[in-house]
């Protein structure tokens, strides 16, 4: 998000960002609305594609910001990305157990990927699927790293985990997403 405007539409500096986090920490609304507004939509992709649930995403997602508005005093220095993050992953993966604890069935029809209109339908389809197929922890890696553009120092701190953990993961979601991609490449030719 660096170099990204507010919602006024203005190029958001970092010492302009130093001063919003403090109006923010003091509780300023009008700061908050400026910090959701640079980073809404990356943190509800991650949500989206952590939960593959559109209905999920969208509750995992208002509840990261408003824990994140109800923690707001305990955030240190100015990396408010990493800590929104940090706070989306919690509650992606305490909806992802908590599934798993009630065993629901999983909707496949409801789910659509509604960005490029030129990206091959079948091909996105065939993503999703290996995307779904990957474990918690290598499915987040490759959604900080590929779809959010997160360095791997950002995904270690975001998981609580070794830079080098951070590298591996993401090195064994590839793995996994190309071997699971590699019948579809194969068949379509």
């Amino acid at each position: 998000m660096r170099g990204r405007g507010n919602h006024t539409g203005k190029p958001l500096l970092p010492e302009d960002l130093t001063l919003v986090v403090a109006a923010f920490r003091q509780g300023d609304r009008a700061a908050f609305r400026t910090i959701y507004d640079l980073y809404q939509g990356a943190v509800y992709r991650f949500c989206r594609h952590m939960l593959d649930d559109e209905a999920a995403a969208k509750d995992a997602f208002q509840d990261t910001f408003i824990r994140f508005y109800e923690h707001r005093e305990e955030l240190r220095g100015d990396n408010v990305r990493s800590w929104l993050f940090v706070i989306a992953r919690r509650t992606c993966l305490n909806m992802i157990r908590s599934r798993r604890k009630t065993h629901e069935a999983f909707d496949e029809g409801a789910h659509a990927w509604k960005e490029d209109a030129d990206v091959d339908i079948a091909l996105r389809e065939q993503i999703e699927r290996a995307m779904k197929v990957l474990p918690p922890a290598l499915r987040e890696a490759m959604i900080l790293r590929e779809y959010e553009g997160h360095s791997y120092q950002e995904i270690a701190e975001i998981c609580s985990i070794d830079l080098s953990l951070a590298k591996v993961r993401v090195h064994r979601a590839r793995l996994m997403m190309r071997k699971l991609l590699a019948a579809v490449v194969l068949h379509e030719k």
